[in-house]
């Protein structure tokens, strides 16, 4: 009875934010940036510029770095994707009939679940990850990786396509995937050296 008590209070916490989010915030400067932000091809080239920045730098080092950020995002992917959103079977709010009300639709609604949201996660990981290796060249450089993912990630709920918790969850998610493939990385090093 009181996982039932609670789970209501969540989804109605869940729903006041998304409608915040989504409609309360809406203005012409957000709905292009997080539209293009969310456009997976905008960053092609800050990911050529870190596999070159990588290679030319760390050499066999940074192949190294490379081959941990993809275990990196293919566990993520795998784990929010593959495993929990089957589970949990979350409908997406643009695809829910009672979200759907009051949502503003900025793109197209994907067809699968809602939570946790794979775009959290993933990107959260490969922030995480590349922040702590990036944090001992540069911490500004290492900041940016979070920035990079929290702003992808807050994008999903403002398009319509994630609740906050979906965001929530898979951001922490994504940062002890990312955290943990680090220290991995880390061990491989060392024994690699």
């Amino acid at each position: 009875m009181y996982i039932c008590i609670l789970m209501s209070f969540i989804n109605q916490i869940d729903q006041i934010l998304f409608y915040w989010i989504n409609n309360k915030m809406d203005n012409s400067f957000f709905d292009y940036f997080f539209i293009f932000i969310r456009n997976k091809y905008i960053w092609l080239p800050l990911y050529l510029f870190i596999i070159s920045f990588l290679i030319f730098n760390f050499k066999k080092k940074g192949l190294l770095i490379l081959l941990f950020a993809f275990l990196t995002v293919g566990i993520s992917d795998f784990v929010s994707a593959g495993i929990i959103k089957p589970a949990i079977a979350r409908v997406r709010p643009c695809n829910d009939r009672i979200s759907n009300l009051h949502l503003i639709a900025r793109v197209k609604c994907g067809s699968g679940y809602s939570f946790p949201s794979s775009h959290a996660t993933n990107h959260f990981a490969l922030g995480v990850f590349f922040f702590l290796i990036f944090s001992i060249v540069n911490k500004k450089i290492a900041f940016f990786f979070i920035i990079w993912a929290f702003l992808i990630s807050f994008a999903q709920i403002y398009v319509g396509v994630h609740y906050p918790s979906d965001v929530f969850i898979g951001a922490i998610l994504g940062s002890l995937i990312g955290f943990s493939t680090y220290n991995i990385y880390k061990k491989t090093r060392v024994l690699i050296n």
